[in-house]
C-alpha cells in the first residue's frame, strides 16, 4: 500500500481525464474545512471542561497557527514527494488529531485537545491545504484560477456540511441535546463520539482523494492549449523561481501583505458574524434579529465564502490576478465604509454588504495560488504557497484582536449597537488600503531570481509556460527514466 504513494505510481496514464483531479482535491478540502465549524460544539466543550471561552477558543487558534507553520515548513517536502503522499500524510494527521482530541475529552485533559485537534490536526490542515495546489496548476495551465477555485472552495464549504452533521451526531449520541437550541450543550460522551466519528469518517473520505490524484506526464499539455497565450499576459512569468529565491523577492512580500490585509478584514467579520448582525439591529436593548436568524446569516456567509472562491478565482483567469485583487481590496474598502455608515438602516442591506465582503475574502484565498504561479512559475509553487500562508496565520490572530479590542472598549456583549462597530470597521478600511497599495507595487520577478536553464535534466525549470515544446513537467519525474515516455492528449 505504501509503495502506491510513491510518485512513480501517481503519473497519469495516457487518456486520464484532468477533470478527475478537482474532485480528488475537493475531497480533502471539504474534510479539513471542518475547522470553520468548531463553534458548533464550543459551548459543549466549555461546559465539559468548565473552562473559559478563551481557553476553548485557543484550540482553533492553535490549529490555524499550525496550518500556516506546517504549510510553510512542509511546502518543499510536499513538492518533492508529490500530492498522493502529501494528502495521505494530511489524512493521517487530521484523523489522529480528532482521536487524540477525543481521548482528551474522555479523560478530562484539555491539553490533549490542544495537542490533538490543535497541533496534530493543524499540521493535517496545512499539509492538506497545499497538497493539491501545484498539481491542479500543472493540469490546468490554461485555467489555473478555475482549477484552484474548484478545490479551495471546498475549504470554505466544509463548515456548511460539518455544522449540521455535527449537530445531528451530537443529538444521536446524546438524546438530551437539542440541535435547534443554541443554548443546549452535549455531554462529554457525545463529544467523544463526535470526534471519533469525524476522525474515522474524514480519513475514509480523504482516501478517495489520495488514490485518485495523479500528476501529468512530463511534456503533457491540454489539447489546443497554446502557452504563448498565457505568457503574453501581464505579470505572467516565462521562467521559474525556487521557493528559496521566492522569499528573497519584493513581489513575494508584497503579496504576503496583500493576503494578510484581505484575510484580516474578512476574518474579523466572520469571527463576529452572529452577534454583529444582532447588535446592528438592537433597539432598546433588544435585537430585532433572532438567534435563529443570526445562525442563518452565518450559514449564508459561509455560502458566499465558498462561492466567492470559485467565481472570483475563475474571473481572475479573464481579468488577471492583479486587477481582481484591486477589486477585492478597492471595492472592499467601499463596502466596509458603507457597512459602517448605513449598514444599520436595513437588514437586507447589511446582509448584502457582508455577503459580498465574505465572497472577496474567499476569492482572495482561491486566487492567490494562481497569482503565485503567474509570478514564480510552476516549479515549486506549492512550497511558495505554503510559505505565503503564514500571512493567514498572522491574520487569524490580528483580525479578531482588532475587532474584539474595539468592542471590549465599547461595552459588554449583548449591549452593543451599530455605532460600537464603526471604529473597528473604519480600521479595516485602512487595512485594506495598505493591501491595495501593496498590490499596485507588485512587479515581475527580476531575472536574477530565475532558475537557470538545465536542458534535459534536473527538476527542469526550463519547461515553463513560455516554452512551446513542453509545459507543466512533473518535478519528480527526472528520478525515474521510465516516467518520461508517456504523453497524454486527453482532456
Amino acid at each position: 500500500m505504501l509503495s502506491a504513494l510513491h510518485h512513480q505510481h501517481t503519473v497519469a496514464a495516457p487518456g486520464y481525464s484532468r477533470w478527475l483531479i478537482p474532485p480528488a482535491a475537493l475531497s480533502v478540502h471539504l474534510c479539513i474545512g471542518q475547522a470553520y465549524a468548531t463553534s458548533v460544539y464550543k459551548n459543549s466543550l466549555i461546559a465539559h471542561f468548565d473552562a473559559s471561552q478563551t481557553a476553548i477558543g485557543v484550540i482553533f487558534s492553535i490549529a490555524i497557527v499550525m496550518l500556516g507553520l506546517s504549510a510553510a515548513v512542509g511546502g518543499t517536502w510536499v513538492e518533492a514527494n508529490g500530492p498522493r503522499k502529501a494528502m495521505f500524510v494530511s489524512a493521517c494527521f487530521w484523523a489522529t488529531g480528532f482521536l487524540v482530541g477525543a481521548l482528551g475529552i474522555a479523560t478530562g485533559q484539555l491539553w490533549l485537545v490542544y495537542l490533538g485537534y490543535g497541533v496534530l490536526g493543524g499540521i493535517g490542515l496545512g499539509i492538506g491545504y497545499i497538497s493539491p495546489v501545484s498539481t491542479l496548476i500543472k493540469w490546468f495551465p490554461d485555467r489555473p484560477g478555475l482549477a484552484t477555485g474548484l478545490a479551495i472552495m471546498g475549504f470554505g464549504g466544509g463548515a456548511m456540511l460539518a455544522s449540521p452533521l455535527s449537530r445531528q451526531l451530537l443529538s444521536f449520541y446524546d438524546p438530551g441535546y437539542d440541535p435547534s437550541n443554541s443554548a443546549s450543550v452535549a455531554s462529554g460522551g457525545a463529544l467523544v463520539g463526535l470526534f471519533v466519528t469525524l476522525g474515522v469518517g474524514y480519513f475514509a473520505i480523504m482516501m478517495f482523494g489520495v488514490f485518485n490524484v495523479r500528476v501529468p506526464a512530463p511534456g503533457w499539455r491540454p489539447v489546443g492549449f497554446d502557452p504563448a497565450t498565457v505568457s503574453a499576459k501581464p505579470l505572467v512569468t516565462t521562467a521559474n523561481v525556487s521557493a528559496t529565491n521566492a522569499i528573497r523577492t519584493r513581489s513575494f512580500w508584497l503579496l504576503w501583505i496583500v493576503l494578510f490585509c484581505n484575510v484580516t478584514a474578512g476574518i474579523g467579520i466572520l469571527e463576529q458574524a452572529s452577534p454583529m448582525i444582532q447588535d446592528f439591529f438592537r433597539d432598546g436593548g433588544t435585537s430585532t434579529v433572532t438567534i435563529a436568524a443570526a445562525g442563518g446569516f452565518v450559514g449564508l456567509l459561509s455560502l458566499f465564502n465558498m462561492a466567492g472562491r470559485f467565481v472570483w478565482s475563475s474571473t481572475s483567469d479573464v481579468l488577471g490576478r492583479k486587477p481582481i485583487y484591486l477589486v477585492y481590496l478597492g471595492v472592499g474598502m467601499v463596502l466596509y465604509t458603507l457597512l459602517a455608515l448605513i449598514g444599520s438602516t436595513a437588514t437586507a442591506l447589511f446582509v448584502l454588504l457582508a455577503c459580498v465582503i465574505l465572497s472577496f475574502y474567499g476569492g482572495g484565498f482561491a486566487t492567490v495560488p494562481a497569482y503565485l504561479r503567474d509570478l514564480f512559475g510552476t516549479y515549486q509553487v506549492g512550497a511558495i504557497h505554503g510559505r505565503l500562508l503564514t500571512a493567514w496565520s498572522a491574520a487569524g490572530i490580528a483580525g479578531p484582536l482588532i475587532i474584539n479590542g474595539f468592542l471590549d472598549a465599547q461595552g459588554k456583549p449583548g449591549t452593543l449597537t451599530a455605532s460600537a462597530y464603526r471604529p473597528a470597521l473604519f480600521t479595516m478600511v485602512g487595512v485594506l488600503a495598505i493591501g491595495f497599495v501593496a498590490n499596485l507595487l507588485i512587479r515581475p520577478v527580476p531575472e536574477r531570481f530565475h532558475e537557470p536553464a538545465v536542458p534535459g535534466g534536473g527538476p527542469d525549470p526550463t519547461t515553463t509556460v513560455g516554452d512551446h515544446s513542453s509545459t507543466t513537467p512533473d518535478v519528480d519525474a527526472d528520478t525515474d527514466d521510465s516516467l518520461g515516455t508517456g504523453r497524454s492528449t486527453a482532456r
